[in-house]
């Protein structure tokens, strides 16, 4: 099938990106065959000079659940625990997570790499996307993570390794199944910090991150990291995982283990904003949640500035489901990182665009609107670089030879309200 769009601004995700106004792109077999001037022609559809801009990517996604905040927080265990019990709720559990990648894809991202999850559910959803058995995005899986005892989202989304047979055995299996991905808690989260300014504390050890890092090689993968400390950094650096997920605080020391690393820094800023902005009473969580939220969100704001002024290269995610994260606002991140980090609008579509395909190596394939690349893009009624913004209520969604037009998703009003507030609060 070919189709031709024109009529259209283009913002082709690349590094220097330049507003291509008046262009006709013409797709063939879910690729695009051709990116010339508007010739004036009657041929394809007329877009009437709105904005194309590459899919999004979305470097650190949940499947399980919709990120709609709660009056109080959930027992992540417990429900995972119940989901996974037998084979009917295993479906269930299957079943949101297909929902959730629906609403990613309808909402813009067209590419997501999901880091922590229920069993094998992503890699087998991301087996049926492909198979054209469900809608959504592209998936790179990394399915259930790994981490100790008491660790991270031990029992929910990561499984607690009990000695070093433990790590390599559930490593092996989870290769052997085709995970794309390993995935590892190195250090605790903000959810489960028991100490005022401890959102990262020490979990794994130097030797299992290590273990961990050099069995996932010798299988081919890659690992990313959950860290929030400056000693989880440090760790991860050492022992070669390959993207650190979430971030802190980082001195000139190490910067220069990070930039002689070649490791990328995955920016997520999302998860902490309403942790830390917004009152207890609110976001369900307490007093030391907010505290270590507020230790976290600056720390990441610091790394991402200085990661990127020395040249060590970041990618953007939002840590879908925490409280107040859904699967519809990865436009919302770019919104963060530019008023946060002081970062022009180009350069966060770009690193949300073909910068994040590079990082999981798909640079050749999606990433920007380029002649003989996946037609996977967005039209938006207004220039993006004006505002994000533009991309939550979206003209069209293209995925390959699919089109999904003035895509509607279900939303939390309340999520909408609160992170308005906050966003009106940076732009004031």
């Amino acid at each position: 099938m070919k189709k031709v769009y024109r009529n259209v601004n283009i913002l082709d995700g690349t590094e220097d990106m330049k507003l291509q106004e008046g262009m006709k792109v013409t797709v063939e077999d879910g690729k695009i065959l051709s990116i010339c001037k508007d010739d004036g022609s009657t041929e394809g559809e007329d877009l009437g000079g709105r904005y194309m801009i590459p899919g999004l990517i979305n470097l650190h996604v949940h499947l399980p659940g919709n990120g709609f905040p709660k009056k109080k927080q959930s027992d992540s265990r417990k429900l995972a625990g119940l989901i996974m019990s037998n084979a009917l709720l295993r479906e269930v559990g299957k079943k949101i997570c297909s929902g959730s990648l629906k609403t990613q894809l309808l909402s813009g991202t067209t590419t997501i790499r999901t880091v922590g999850g229920l069993g094998h559910m992503d890699s087998d959803l991301r087996d049926q996307i492909k198979a054209g058995k469900t809608i959504g995005p592209r998936v790179i899986s990394s399915d259930q993570a790994v981490t100790v005892p008491g660790g991270h989202m031990e029992g929910s989304v990561a499984y607690g390794a009990k000695d070093d047979q433990d790590f390599v055995r559930f490593i092996k299996e989870n290769v052997d199944y085709g995970t794309d991905w390993i995935k590892i808690m190195i250090t605790g989260g903000v959810l489960d910090a028991k100490v005022k300014g401890e959102p990262g504390e020490m979990r794994m050890s130097e030797q299992q991150v290590k273990l961990c890092c050099d069995t996932a090689h010798q299988l081919g993968k890659k690992v990313c990291a959950h860290v929030e400390s400056p000693k989880g950094i440090e760790t991860a650096l050492k022992c070669g995982v390959d993207t650190i997920e979430h971030g802190a605080a980082m001195d000139d020391r190490l910067l220069k283990m990070f930039k002689d690393s070649g490791s990328v820094l995955v920016c997520t800023l999302s998860p902490a904003v309403p942790l830390a902005k917004f009152d207890p009473s609110v976001t369900g969580g307490n007093e030391i949640q907010r505290y270590n939220s507020e230790v976290l969100l600056e720390g990441i704001v610091e790394a991402t500035g200085k990661c990127l002024k020395e040249g060590i290269k970041v990618g953007l995610g939002t840590d879908t489901v925490c409280p107040f994260i859904t699967h519809y606002d990865m436009w919302r991140e770019l919104e963060y990182v530019h008023y946060l980090c002081n970062i022009d609008r180009g350069t966060c579509l770009y690193l949300a665009t073909l910068n994040n395909a590079g990082i999981i190596g798909l640079d050749g394939v999606t990433g920007s609107i380029e002649e003989g690349k996946a037609a996977e893009f967005v039209i938006t009624e207004k220039n993006p670089l004006e505002g994000f913004d533009t991309i939550r209520e979206p003209y069209m969604v293209v995925f390959g030879d699919k089109e999904y037009r003035k895509p509607k998703v279900k939303k939390s009003p309340v999520a909408e309200e609160y992170l308005d507030g906050y966003l009106n609060t940076l732009k004031a």
